[in-house]
């Protein structure tokens, strides 16, 4: 068997399912119980150093 083949062969069967249980873990991960305050977290990182009140803010009653 030439390179390319055992290659596409390797690709085509375990690389697959590689990818497939990476894509499921990610999902999994990003979905889990309690990742919600990380997210929240995060989606508010650009408000953090702001100079204005946090009365002001229109995401201040949302974090509230």
């Amino acid at each position: 068997m030439d390179k390319y083949s055992i290659l596409r062969e390797f690709a085509d069967s375990w690389f697959l399912i590689l990818m497939t249980l990476f894509f499921l873990g990610t999902v999994v991960w990003a979905f889990r119980p309690g990742s919600r305050k990380e997210h929240n977290d995060t989606a508010n990182v650009v408000f953090r150093n702001e100079t204005t009140a946090d009365n002001d803010h229109p995401q201040a009653e949302a974090n509230k």
